[in-house]
């Protein structure tokens, strides 16, 4: 198991270096700079910027110093547009919210998911079998971007619930959560239920029945550990969507999070943000990708480590 750690921490660190370099050069050939949408801006003022920032470099001495800077000191640099902060200050004043939002929205996923999943594969080819597929299909097939302005419109606008926008109290919550949570729920359902169904039709299953054990003993010792597997492999991209689509439920309810701070950033041309923002998520994701290969193994202790 030691060895299949630091196997994948060596393989995180290598992908980590190739989405750092990758994004740090992408960034810098896109048309104009950080200081280009000013109006105001004189060339020789400029100039000066460039030279304060270290942008009048050659671009490969702009990334050694920043690699160095990185790994030695965990510094991510200053704001090209807020001049006052670090990148370092503004992750850490947005991520919680971000973090916040998709603790919510995959508690949500789980929640609905799961029972709906167990239930369909329970009932199979069943009146609830038939309804909880069809609910999990709908929600594949509605995109956040979509359901998203729907919530808006029927539960802020026209009944009056919740707030359209912003993150002050507990029922601003609420709609973005659900927007995110809701699909990924219909995902897991889907999986939980084919899971569950290749599970409830193993050899020692029939045993225990033969047994005499009780349906729910059954269910809740031997089908749903086996039957979750799937569930647990989609943990990883679920995460790491419910992370990346953060950014568009941040910008649809005007969220103060990293998601929305990012593509504001991006517009910016706030090189610095946008490569301390991927930085960050990349790592999260890498991170989490590796715990649920662990899970798995814990689920299902005949898999080896590779």
């Amino acid at each position: 198991m030691t060895r299949f750690i630091l196997s994948r921490a060596l393989q995180i660190v290598v992908v980590l270096w190739v989405i750092i370099t990758a994004t740090f050069f992408m960034i810098r050939f896109v048309p104009g700079g950080p200081f280009t949408a000013e109006k105001a801006v004189t060339p020789e003022v400029l100039r000066n910027l460039e030279a304060h920032y270290g942008l009048d470099q050659p671009l490969w001495r702009q990334y050694l110093d920043y690699m160095g800077k990185l790994v030695l000191h965990g510094d991510l640099g200053p704001s090209f547009k807020y001049a006052s902060r670090s990148v370092n200050e503004i992750i850490a004043d947005k991520l919680p919210v971000s973090l916040e939002l998709g603790g919510l929205s995959l508690g949500i996923a789980l929640a609905l998911g799961l029972p709906l999943g167990v239930v369909a594969a329970v009932r199979r080819n069943r009146f609830a079998d038939y309804l909880c597929s069809s609910v999990a299909m709908i929600g594949i097939c509605v995109p956040t971007f979509v359901l998203g302005p729907l919530f808006v419109l029927f539960f802020a606008i026209k009944l009056g619930w919740v707030n359209a926008s912003g993150w002050y109290g507990p029922t601003d919550r609420v709609l973005p959560a659900l927007t995110l949570g809701l699909v990924y729920a219909a995902y897991i359902a889907r999986l939980t239920r084919g899971g569950m169904l290749e599970v409830l039709g193993q050899d020692y299953i029939r045993t225990a029945q033969a047994k005499g054990a009780s349906a729910a003993r059954i269910l809740r010792v031997h089908a749903l550990r086996g039957g979750l597997l799937p569930v647990v492999s989609f943990l990883g991209p679920a995460i790491a969507g419910i992370l990346t689509g953060s950014f568009v439920i941040e910008t649809i309810f005007q969220i103060p999070g990293l998601g929305r701070e990012f593509v504001q950033s991006a517009f910016n041309r706030d090189y610095t943000l946008v490569l301390g923002t991927v930085i960050l998520y990349a790592t999260l994701i890498v991170t989490l990708n590796l715990a649920v290969d662990l899970a798995q193994v814990w689920l299902n202790p005949r898999r080896k480590f590779e």
